[in-house]
């Protein structure tokens, strides 16, 4: 049992109401346990955040938070190490993609850091008309308020850079929940935050006792806007009791689909989507999941997937060499697992993989030519499976791609440009990748949720003016 406890980051402590241990998702051991928050403590940070915004003397200047978050990345830069290790003992991501991430994370906060040089008000003409002459008019910005966010365990630390940095460079306090699976990055982010010279109020993390109070915290009205990441149907329900006047944005998930053009080898397809589809044992919102490729492609293009899967390591992610790490919890294994042989029971032609590897891990799995109303057709996976679907002519599998609820990145395999294009214009996506897989992402670049998919547009720049204002002002003279 580790003796490393968590208490909660606020800024005034509260006795907490309960304890949540935190497992290694691989072995399943022990690393910490936090302190969880009740009522009484979503009020405090919520009374805290609600406080400090009223108090427009108190507001930290834009020099102030850009010189907090630029040494906030410093911080990062040094603990580096330690974090991505944080990753991968709570997430289970593997220690080269926790390396990664980091990296990303650090980027991101000098990202949020950069957005207040380059996003400044405009002038609104004013001698258009003559009711109007003799006036100047402008805009400013303004934090919204108070910010709420809720975070999902995939990207433990990425995910809530995305949500607390924009924040803290808009001005606005914010009430972060991290997943109760992975609230440790979370931690040591606001730490990092704190050590950086963030007044504590301004940002302030907690886990609470159950979804009742977590709905309690974003449905308060003191919150100016919600940031949600995490399961559709715990979005779309924390949306519908949102204050009035609550602003949100909600980045949910998707079935992201492939189509392959009858002109590509294999061999120059084959790695972009093995790592689209089993980086993070598939445990992302935007990973690989269908694949259509011509009914000549189909075949080679799964057994060339499957000897890719095959070739992964699957095991420990504090290893250098893993490549496939843990699901994020036993009952994920069961679920996939279960989905995967409903599959093959309706005529699915298993091509690698197909079982649990232990009680925490899947084996990376292809099938070709899953039944369209398999729950792996029709539903996320989140986990390390890849479907491929032979089709006969591509405005056929464009049908198929866009014929479910979701739509979030898609991607387009070819040679040809006009194939690209037409693909790209029909396919139902936000995002579309040509000749690459569709979890790429930069976190500059627009990241938005279609359709159940999700509301709104994420990506730091995105996210940083969803979390202000813009007042106008008018002179006359």
């Amino acid at each position: 049992m580790s003796d490393d406890h968590h208490t909660q980051r606020l800024a005034e402590p509260v006795p907490p109401a309960g304890r949540l241990e935190v497992q290694n998702p691989f072995d399943l051991k022990p690393i910490a346990s936090v302190d969880t928050v009740g009522r009484r403590g979503v009020e405090a940070a919520l009374a805290t955040a609600h406080a400090l915004f009223r108090e427009r003397g108190a507001w930290l200047s834009a020099h102030e938070r850009g010189a907090i978050l630029h040494r906030t990345a410093a911080a990062m830069q040094r603990d580096a190490d330690r974090l991505a290790a944080l990753i991968a003992r709570e997430g289970g991501k593997p220690l080269v993609d926790a390396q990664v991430e980091v990296t990303r994370a650090i980027d991101g906060v000098h990202n949020c850091a950069e957005v207040l040089r380059s996003d400044g008000g405009r002038e609104v003409p004013m001698t258009a008309t003559a009711a109007a002459a003799g006036r100047l008019a402008f805009t400013t910005h303004e934090p919204i308020g108070p910010v709420v966010a809720i975070s999902a365990f995939n990207h433990p630390l990425n995910l809530i850079v995305h949500q607390v940095g924009p924040a803290v460079a808009a001005g606005c306090p914010v009430v972060v929940k991290p997943a109760e699976d992975t609230p440790l990055s979370c931690f040591a982010f606001i730490d990092l935050l704190r050590e950086a010279g963030l007044p504590p109020g301004w940002a302030q993390a907690l886990v609470t006792d159950g979804p009742e109070t977590a709905e309690a915290l974003a449905a308060d009205p003191r919150v100016a806007f919600l940031s949600f990441i995490g399961s559709a149907p715990v979005g779309w329900h924390l949306r519908s009791r949102l204050a009035p006047g609550t602003r949100c944005a909600l980045e949910h998930g998707g079935a992201a689909p492939v189509l392959v053009d009858g002109g590509m080898d294999p061999a120059d397809v084959v790695p972009a989507l093995a790592k689209g589809g089993f980086y993070h044992a598939g445990q992302v919102c935007v990973s690989v999941q269908r694949v259509f490729a011509p009914r000549s492609v189909a075949e080679p293009l799964a057994q060339a997937l499957a000897e890719a899967a095959a070739a992964l390591r699957v095991d420990d992610p504090s290893l250098a060499d893993t490549a496939v790490g843990p699901l994020i919890r036993p009952a994920e294994v069961d679920r996939i697992d279960d989905w995967v042989r409903t599959a093959l029971s309706g005529g699915a032609q298993l091509r690698a993989g197909g079982e649990p590897l232990g009680r925490t891990c899947y084996a990376p799995t292809v099938l070709l030519d899953p039944p369209a109303d398999a729950r792996v057709s029709r539903e996320e996976i989140f986990g390390p499976v890849i479907c491929v679907y032979p089709y006969d002519d591509p405005d056929s599998a464009i049908a198929a791609a866009n014929d479910l609820p979701f739509a979030f990145q898609a991607a387009v395999f070819t040679h040809s440009l006009d194939f690209a294009l037409r693909s790209a214009q029909r396919l139902d996506a936000s995002a579309v990748m040509i000749n690459d897989h569709t979890a790429f992402r930069t976190d500059w670049m627009p990241f938005a949720g279609l359709r159940e998919s999700g509301l709104g547009t994420g990506g730091i720049p995105y996210s940083f003016a969803d979390m202000r204002t813009e007042k106008l002002i008018v002179c006359k003279s």
